[in-house]
C-alpha cells in the first residue's frame, strides 16, 4: 500500500494518526521559513524519539506528544516573528490562491471548518470525508496534503515568476479528540492574526475563515 492511500496510520518523518472519521488541526509553511540551526536541533531529537518508539518505552505516546506540541510551539513562535525566509503568503495574490486552493476541497475531499493564512505559515482544520458511498474509508490526510500544496505551489510560483521548492516537505498534523479540543482549536487559528498584532477582531484579517454551524 502506498503511504499516499487511507491508512488508520501512516509514517512520514514521525507517526501520523488518522482514525477514520476524524477532525485535525493542520498547519503547513513555507519551504526556508525556519533556521536550519533549529531544524537540525529537532531532527536530532526526532532521532532520539524514533529510538524510543523501537525500545517499548512506558508512555511512549504520552512522550511523543510532549515532544510534538513543545516543538510545535517553537516553531510556530519563530514562524509569526516572520524573521527568517520568505513571506510570500504576504503576497496578496498568492494568498489569494491559497485560499482558493482550500476551498475548492471543501464538499469534496473534506469540511472545511476553519483557517489562517499567515506571512509564512497557515493552519487549518479539516475532516476528510468518506472516499465514496460505498467504503468505510475516508481520504487519505496524507494525499489531500499532497494534492493542496502541489495545486498551490504551482499557482504561486508562476504568480512570482520563480521555479524551486514553494511549501516545506513535512506538515503539522494533529488528531482533535473532541468538541472542547476543537473549540480551542479553532480559536487558536482564528486569532493568530490577532496574536501578531494585525487585527483586533479575526473577522477584520482577509484570509481567515470559519464555517457556520462547523459543529455538524
Amino acid at each position: 500500500m502506498s503511504h499516499f492511500e487511507y491508512q488508520p496510520a501512516y509514517r512520514r518523518n514521525l507517526p501520523h494518526i488518522q482514525p477514520p472519521g476524524a477532525t485535525f488541526f493542520v498547519t503547513f509553511r513555507l519551504a526556508g521559513s525556519l533556521p536550519q540551526n533549529v531544524l537540525s536541533q529537532w531532527r536530532q531529537e526526532r532521532e532520539w524519539l524514533e529510538h524510543l518508539a523501537s525500545t517499548n518505552v512506558n508512555h511512549y505516546e504520552q512522550i511523543k506528544e510532549d515532544f510534538e506540541r513543545a516543538w510545535f510551539a517553537k516553531f510556530e513562535s519563530l514562524l509569526d516573528g516572520a524573521n527568517e525566509g520568505p513571506v510570500w503568503l504576504s503576497d496578496e495574490r498568492v494568498a489569494s490562491r491559497v485560499a482558493e486552493g482550500l476551498h475548492y476541497r471543501h464538499g469534496k475531499v473534506y469540511r472545511l471548518d476553519a483557517f489562517t493564512i499567515m506571512a509564512n505559515h497557515v493552519h487549518t482544520v479539516i475532516k476528510p470525508l468518506p472516499a465514496d458511498n460505498e467504503s468505510a474509508e475516508y481520504h487519505s490526510l496524507a494525499v489531500i496534503m499532497q494534492s493542496l500544496k502541489g495545486y498551490t505551489a504551482f499557482k504561486a510560483n508562476r504568480l512570482l515568476g520563480r521555479e524551486g521548492e514553494f511549501w516545506a516537505h513535512e506538515s503539522y498534523d494533529h488528531w482533535i479528540r473532541d468538541d472542547v479540543e476543537w473549540q480551542r482549536t479553532v480559536a487558536y487559528v482564528l486569532n493568530n492574526p490577532l496574536k501578531a498584532g494585525y487585527v483586533e477582531r479575526w473577522q477584520d484579517w482577509r484570509w481567515s475563515y470559519r464555517r457556520v454551524k462547523a459543529n455538524g
